[in-house]
């Protein structure tokens, strides 16, 4: 039992941790942005879809992007990851996307 308050005050002492904490702010201000990027490439595509029947190759790349680097934000907020996402890391390359005259966008999927 001795040991405890000695590890607590270790943790808090930590500049590891509290550098983790600056990090996470910045990155849920990130997510926050992607977020709202995400609804306009959504709207976007609708729509764009809706007006000419096809899909936008980049902008189908950059929601795959995108969705990544939710994702990747994510994991790391809840621990789950150590690797730390864009600004402090490299922005996710898009998965491979096949888009044609077609319905599916990721034939991979399948």
């Amino acid at each position: 039992m001795s040991d405890e308050p000695r590890k607590i005050e270790e943790h808090l002492q930590s500049k590891s941790t509290w550098l983790r904490l600056f990090n996470m702010v910045i990155l849920a201000i990130c997510f926050g942005i992607a977020e709202t990027v995400a609804i306009a490439v959504v709207l976007f595509q609708f729509f764009t879809v809706l007006f000419t029947g096809e899909r936008n190759t980049n902008v189908v790349r950059l929601g795959s992007s995108l969705s990544q680097y939710l994702y990747q934000i994510a994991r790391y907020m809840t621990y789950n990851s150590e690797e730390r996402p864009f600004p402090f890391g490299r922005w996710p390359e898009p998965e491979v996307v096949v888009v044609d005259s077609g319905v599916d966008v990721d034939a991979e999927a399948r």
